[in-house]
């Protein structure tokens, strides 16, 4: 998995990885808590220690640098959803990616609003394989739970309510609730009754 320590000095380059050290630099410029819409080429050149033009040998445009930066975080998110589930209980394991899900979010809360709010993936098939690809982690889970027949539905429920619920915990409204992202994410997917054996059977 690439690092912001990947490069020791990315104004030192090795030749061929430009590439690489933008992606670097844009993940450094979202990790200080900048905006995604205000992620530009020119800053994550400038972070790389290059002109201006010299990203648009590897990126055609800034769309482009923030498809490449969102595939690196889909990728961590698989990675994350994957450990969750070696849980061998696979009811435990869906709660535990539940709760690796609000927690990605939380500990990376500008490259995931970047994921799922400014990078389109219908831009880039390559974006599109990637995002899906953790979304597929969840929906064999779920398959291992639920008939065949039910498990795109359940698979939507699950995700949509842990991603409702990192959304709502980035945009600060959950204040109220004492209870953290993580332990909200486990507790309702225990309400949705697919962790229980409620959901088991067609109502």
């Amino acid at each position: 998995m690439m690092t912001l320590s990947t490069f020791e000095s990315k104004k030192n380059y090795h030749h061929g990885d430009l590439h690489e050290a933008l992606l670097v630099a844009a993940l450094e410029i979202l990790e200080e808590g900048v905006d995604p819409k205000a992620l530009t080429l020119r800053e994550a050149a400038r972070r790389a220690g290059v002109s201006a033009m010299a990203p648009y040998r590897h990126f055609a445009d800034k769309d482009a640098l923030l498809a490449g930066v969102a595939m690196i975080g889909f990728k961590r998110l698989a990675i994350a959803l994957t450990a969750a589930d070696s849980n061998p209980d696979p009811r435990e394991a869906l709660l535990g990616q539940g709760v690796a899900y609000v927690t990605f979010a939380g500990d990376n809360p500008a490259l995931f609003r970047l994921m799922f709010g400014h990078a389109s993936p219908d831009r880039s098939p390559e974006l599109s394989e990637t995002s899906f690809a953790s979304y597929k982690i969840l929906a064999n889970r779920v398959a291992s739970l639920v008939s065949p027949d039910r498990v795109g539905e359940w698979t939507l429920l699950c995700w949509t309510t842990v991603h409702g619920l990192a959304m709502l915990a980035l945009d600060g409204r959950l204040t109220r609730n004492p209870d953290s992202p993580a332990v909200l994410a486990e507790r309702l997917l225990r309400l949705l009754g697919i962790v229980t054996g409620a959901g088991l059977t067609p109502s």
